[in-house]
């Protein structure tokens, strides 16, 4: 049986419109990242969390206030997962999942490792905090467009975690608890 010429009309209408549709999607603003580091015994800590653009804005006390906790990225808040009991910054972290803000400030920063996981970044409770460690703080000529966080190796056991945005990187010692 052959099809009518308006059913592949119609048929190719629907095809065109689709493609059109599939065409236009924006990409977000805020595209996920995630950053990981495997120790030598296998195990690993990830981070995941959503990657905003400066887009000539002023980031470090503008869009993101001094002295007023950050949700360390843009949309949900930022997790951590580990499969290993972790020293970040001194403060012990058992292996688990967690929730990471921070505090900056024009001259130092806290990384904040909150027990609740799952909810939007902006729904932070204090009382859920299992530590706040000082970061070291470093300026940049260069500015980075996009907010990463990395992972990198040092050693067997051990990373830097880093936040890089705009001229500033904000890092801190990740050591596996033997």
């Amino acid at each position: 049986m052959r099809k009518s010429r308006p059913g592949m009309f119609v048929m190719l209408v629907i095809a065109v419109f689709t493609a059109t549709c599939v065409a236009q999607e924006k990409k977000p603003l805020s595209p996920p990242g995630e950053a990981s580091v495997k120790f030598d015994d296998g195990k690993t800590v990830t981070i995941q969390y959503s990657r905003p653009s400066m887009r000539s804005r002023k980031i470090f006390g503008g869009l993101v206030p001094y002295e007023k906790v950050w949700r360390t990225g843009a949309n949900a808040a930022t997790s951590l997962k580990t499969d290993a009991d972790l020293t970040i910054g001194g403060a012990n972290v058992p292996a688990g999942s967690y929730t990471l803000y921070t505090l900056p400030g024009p001259n130092s920063w806290k990384l904040i490792i909150n027990k609740q996981t799952g909810q939007w970044g902006t729904e932070y409770s204090q009382g859920q905090d299992l530590a706040r460690v000082d970061m070291k703080v470093s300026q940049k000529n260069a500015g980075m467009e996009t907010f990463t966080i990395s992972l990198d190796k040092t050693s067997a056991n051990s990373a830097v975690l880093k936040l890089d945005w705009e001229n500033t990187i904000a890092s801190v010692e990740v050591q596996e608890k033997k």
